[in-house]
């Protein structure tokens, strides 16, 4: 095989995995598990972590937090391990995140993102990941507004991997991700202007 085209085969392979693990749903399928209402259908009919906490609590909610995570890190992570390039890199995250907004197995329907892209950033370099989550948990502790922490969390990731791993496309891939994170959460941002944006814990 000419060498050349090992590193695009490499790409291709761990953008498809990538793409086909984050479009598992967390959510869904933890609710369908423990008996708990489809979380499409109730609350902000988003399914995440949040959400699932609303509809089905604390238990339930860090399952699908966890999980949602895992599809960011593991094939993040395995890239890493086998020192694939940057490109593979950066593709491996895009492509989980991709699937879990737009899950091929579920109409491309999928949840905002946050906890997804908290898991590439921890595969990608550990100190991001921890940075990122702290960002989060000293918004989410102070006020208490799960959109605004991720929102807030996401926009710090790109400068957190441009100092810590000095990569151009991983930061690129992670700049294109807080975009689509931000469109993604539209609606919070627009309840978060007009003061109507519910509260972690909080019953919509």
């Amino acid at each position: 095989m000419d060498t050349l085209q090992q590193p695009i085969i490499l790409i291709i392979g761990f953008a498809l995995f990538a793409y086909l693990l984050g479009s598992i749903s967390t959510a869904i399928i933890t609710c369908k598990l423990m008996g708990l209402p489809d979380p499409r259908t109730v609350g902000s009919n988003n399914p995440g972590a949040t959400n699932v906490l609303r509809a089905g609590g604390k238990k339930a909610a860090v399952i699908t937090l966890l999980g949602d995570m895992l599809k960011g890190l593991i094939p993040v992570l395995i890239a890493v391990l086998i020192s694939a390039p940057d490109e593979a890199i950066a593709a491996a995250g895009l492509a989980a995140f991709l699937g879990h907004l737009y899950p091929v197995y579920y109409a491309f329907n999928g949840g905002k993102g946050v906890a997804t892209l908290l898991g590439v950033l921890l595969g990608t370099q550990w100190l991001v990941g921890l940075s990122t989550i702290g960002v989060w948990l000293l918004m989410a502790f102070t006020l208490r507004i799960s959109s605004l922490s991720a929102l807030t969390a996401a926009l710090c990731a790109p400068a957190f991997i441009w100092y810590f791993t000095g990569s151009k496309i991983i930061t690129f891939t992670s700049v294109l991700m807080t975009i689509l994170l931000y469109w993604r959460h539209r609606s919070n941002i627009q309840n978060l202007l007009a003061g109507k944006e519910g509260k972690i814990g909080s019953k919509k």
